[in-house]
């Protein structure tokens, strides 16, 4: 009987695992939590550091967190949940739409880094919204416009009974 007082048999035993296989599962787990841990520990020290480096919104430092990102997240679709042990087709299956996300998103980054570098690349806008900006910021706002002695926001109506 086990410590519990019931009649259940053990992983080892339900799964056809002798000590040998748990323990070298249970190895895996501690080695797929300390590599996690280790991305998750630099991508916090290297954020950390960033602001005062002058680091914050290089296109290196973006790069290198998605990189760190999808690293992760392949970790945790391998590991945890057992895609590496399943047949090719489905493997590729399960991984085309994240393969995809990836892709626009490397994307994304590198136009976002054509419009952001070069000032003569970047898109201009449009001057009326840009007064109305300014006009908002320092108070002049549309809420100014009310004919006085009116509230706004405030809708009077004359009931008649």
């Amino acid at each position: 009987m086990s410590e519990f007082h019931d009649d259940y048999p053990s992983y080892e035993h339900m799964a056809h695992h002798s000590e040998e296989d748990g323990k070298k599962a249970r190895r895996t787990l501690w080695n797929v939590f300390w590599i996690m841990l280790a991305i998750t520990v630099f991508e916090l020290v290297i954020g950390s550091m960033a602001p005062s480096r002058g680091w914050s919104g290089t296109m290196w430092l973006k790069v290198l967190f998605i990189g760190l990102t999808i690293a992760k997240a392949a970790a945790i679709v391998l590991w945890f949940m057992h895609l590496g042990h399943e047949v090719k087709f489905f493997k590729y299956v399960i991984l085309a739409p994240y393969i995809l996300f990836i892709t626009y998103t490397i994307f994304i980054i590198l136009v976002e880094g054509v419009y952001s570098g070069d000032p003569q690349n970047r898109t201009r806008v449009d001057p009326i919204l840009i007064q109305q900006q300014l006009d908002l910021k320092a108070g002049h706002g549309h809420h100014d416009a009310a004919p006085e002695g009116s509230h706004s926001g405030e809708q009077h109506e004359e009931t008649h009974h």
